[in-house]
Parts: C-alpha cells; sequence; structure tokens
C-alpha cells in the first residue's frame, strides 16, 4: 500500500527547518500541495525573516512539488487568519495541519520570568490552538482534516529545565484528547508526534553518535502516517532514530475505601492497591473516570 496525499492541501508551521521541513519535503514528494509556514526567528523566538521557508519552497519546486511560503507568527491568531486565507484562496481546501512551531527558553522554574514561561505557552500551546481553530471549520465543512499537534517527552515525563516547554507540550495533548471526540463525526482525526531528533534545538545536548542516528528523516514517517487517510487518532506517536512507540495515558484500577478509612491515613494504608498496576485502563473520556469511580463506591456500599 502506498500512502500519497495528491490532491490535499498541508500546512506545515516550523518548516523553514529540523523536523518540519523535513515533514512538507516529504508531503510534498507525495503528492501534496504545501504550505511552508516558517517565522524566520532564532531559537528562543528573537528576529524574523523569509528566506529559511523560501529556502524550503524552492527546494519543493526544484523537485516538481507544489509549495508556497508563509512567515506567520502563529502565537498571533490574525496572523495566522491571512495564512489561511492565503492557503484557501490558492488552492481551497485545507486537508492537513501538522503543528510543530516552537521556540525554546530553557531555564530552571527558579530563574524563569513569567515572560519567558508566557512566551513559550504562546508558541507552542496557542500557536497551535490558533492553526487548528482558523483551519478547523474548513475541515468540518469538507468533512475531511488531518491533525498533528508536536507534544514532547519533557511534557509526557519531565525534563530538567524546561517547565515552560513542559508545560505547553502536555496542553497540546488535552487539546487532541478532546478535538479528537469532537472531530470524529466530520471525519478529522487528531494525533500527536513525540520527537527525538538532531535538530538546531537539541544540537550540544546529545553524544555526537546520537545526534547522526536522531535525523529529522527518522521522524517523518510517523508524521506521514498520522495524516494518512487511515490514520489513527487520539494516540500519542513517538519517533527517533527509526524507532516507534506508542506513549498512553492509563489509570489504576483503583480501590474503594469505607468511610470510616476515606481519610490520607486511610489512603497511605491501601497505597499499594491504589497504585497497583494490574488492571489498568486508558479512559476513552473524561467521563469515564468518574462511571469508574462510582462504581466502584456502588460496589463497595453494596448498591451493584
Amino acid at each position: 500500500m502506498s500512502i500519497r496525499y495528491d490532491g490535499q492541501v498541508a500546512i506545515v508551521t516550523g518548516s523553514g527547518g529540523g523536523l518540519d521541513r523535513c515533514h512538507a519535503i516529504e508531503l510534498a514528494k507525495r503528492g501534496a500541495k504545501v504550505v511552508v509556514n516558517d517565522l524566520g526567528g532564532s531559537v528562543d523566538g528573537s528576529g524574523r525573516g523569509s528566506d529559511a521557508a523560501e529556502a524550503v519552497v524552492a527546494e519543493i519546486v526544484a523537485a516538481s512539488g507544489e509549495a508556497i511560503a508563509n512567515g506567520a507568527n502563529v502565537a498571533k491568531y490574525d496572523e495566522v487568519e491571512a495564512m489561511i486565507k492565503q492557503t484557501v484562496d490558492k488552492w481551497g481546501r485545507v486537508d492537513i495541519l501538522v503543528n510543530n512551531a516552537g521556540i525554546l527558553r530553557d531555564k530552571s522554574f527558579a530563574k524563569c520570568s513569567l515572560e519567558d514561561y508566557k512566551l513559550v505557552l504562546d508558541v507552542h500551546l496557542m500557536g497551535t490552538v490558533n492553526c487548528t481553530k482558523a483551519c478547523w471549520e474548513i475541515m468540518r465543512e469538507q468533512a475531511y482534516g488531518r491533525i498533528v499537534v508536536t507534544t514532547s517527552s519533557s511534557g509526557l515525563y519531565g525534563n530538567f529545565g524546561q517547565t515552560n516547554y513542559g508545560s505547553a507540550k502536555m496542553g497540546v495533548i488535552g487539546m487532541m484528547n478532546t478535538l479528537s471526540q469532537e472531530g470524529a463525526k466530520y471525519n478529522i482525526r487528531v494525533n500527536a508526534l513525540a520527537p527525538t531528533a538532531g535538530t538546531r534545538m537539541t544540537e550540544g545536548l546529545l553524544p555526537e553518535e546520537a545526534f547522526e542516528l536522531l535525523t529529522p528523516e527518522t521522524v517523518t514517517p510517523a508524521v506521514l502516517y498520522m495524516v494518512s487517510e487511515d490514520a489513527p487518532t487520539r494516540t500519542i506517536l513517538a519517533a527517533g532514530a527509526g524507532s516507534f512507540a506508542v506513549a498512553r495515558i492509563v489509570e489504576s484500577a483503583g480501590k474503594w475505601l469505607p468511610p470510616e478509612e476515606q481519610t490520607p491515613e486511610g489512603i497511605a494504608a491501601s497505597w499499594d492497591d491504589i497504585t497497583a498496576t494490574e488492571g489498568e485502563t486508558q479512559p476513552g473520556g473524561g467521563a469515564e473516570q468518574t462511571v469508574k469511580m462510582v462504581g466502584l463506591a456502588m460496589q463497595g456500599l453494596g448498591l451493584s
């Protein structure tokens, strides 16, 4: 089976370099018309320029693909709206959105300013919200959409010095969980990429041997699959060095405590049972947790 995107239009944010440059080029190779969005700033978000995006467009066009450059700042909704208008005016639709634009302002929480914290949230989280919001009605009306948000192991598991980045990267998971439900009847599928790659954002942080294995090209296949017609939805797909895994948010089976044990001391005494991994589940929605908790209580009280 060959996965292609002929006749489809893809927007890839942050694609002037790194991972999303690779995503954009490979989407174009497989038939997609691509909007190469990049602010053209430095890793910390300062500066602006169109050279990076234009260079990727030139590379795609030279390979007989179709692409246009756009320099919208994803943190500013009016600029995102203009990007979507440019896309629809040019090609009439938006089928694929890959949210990857981001910056780093790494510092320990004690040293991180609120300004830097907010800026990272604005780019990673609100940038993803802005681009998705601007495309959402278009995808609903055409009854088709494939959206990828970019999360990180820093959000899923934590990483020293990245409280701002980790917060934003877990925020997009909450967004994905709900949008995958709201988009289901409109054939909109929403997934998350958790990449590990050697890019300018990780240069100097990894041993050279590992850096050489962690090429963007080993991550992009995950994105290509998650924006395909037969893509899953509500999936966190980790990718790096040609290896792929699925991350899940699970909940233990839990334990009901009788009224006299519903105390902090009672929780401490039952901690091993409460945290036991046997019987863990992956809830399909927030209401499932409520149903489970009430069910445990009713069973414990002999009401079911």
